[in-house]
């Protein structure tokens, strides 16, 4: 694949399509202003992880506005995207950057557009812990996703584990929230309402 250039970016936006930016302004939680970018780079700038992604949030909202689907959803920059949220802070037009982040993996995830299943499995097992005990659960949301990519890598993760455990920082077993029926009933709320997405 060509690598995504300013220049290569900026060519495909003399044929703008803002179907893409429309859909995934649409299917954005709440409001995401994602049409006010004015591409100021001031998120890249502002973004602890910027230097592990293959582009910039600029870049990537460039990539939208010019209807570059596969690209835009096969990027490694939702992914390594931690949320922080500094670059919401940061921007000038409020663009809800984070909250985008988050639709962009749930397309990539829906249209199988990602280019390993580390990250979607390891988003996968939060959720399913969300779901079953209303919080995450580190030691078995660790445990899980290092059994599953990476088992050499248990060894040498044990000892931090251990000094979590020993100081009171993770527990061994899991805790339910109280009232999960509360959070199973705004759960269910919340896949009607992606439904009419």
């Amino acid at each position: 694949m060509p690598q995504m250039t300013d220049e290569r970016v900026l060519s495909r936006l003399r044929e703008e399509d803002l179907s893409l930016l429309h859909e995934v302004s649409m299917k954005t939680a709440g409001v995401s202003r994602l049409e006010m970018c004015i591409q100021c780079g001031t998120c890249g700038g502002s973004c602890p992880s910027a230097m592990d992604m293959e582009h910039t949030p600029r870049m990537l909202f460039a990539m939208l506005r010019a209807g570059m689907r596969d690209e835009a959803l096969r990027s490694n920059t939702p992914w390594i995207c931690v949320s922080c949220y500094h670059c919401v802070v940061r921007c000038p037009q409020e663009v809800h950057i984070a909250d985008v982040m988050y639709t962009l993996k749930s397309m990539a995830i829906k249209a199988k557009l990602y280019r390993d299943d580390i990250a979607p499995h390891f988003s996968q097992t939060f959720v399913d812990m969300v779901e079953t005990y209303g919080r995450s659960f580190e030691f078995g949301l660790a445990s899980r996703h290092y059994l599953r990519h990476f088992p050499l890598r248990m060894p040498g993760m044990m000892p931090m584990g251990f000094g979590m455990i020993t100081k009171g920082r993770m527990g061994i077993t899991p805790k339910k929230i109280r009232r999960m029926d509360q959070l199973k009933a705004i759960l269910n709320r919340a896949s009607q309402l992606e439904l009419t997405l």
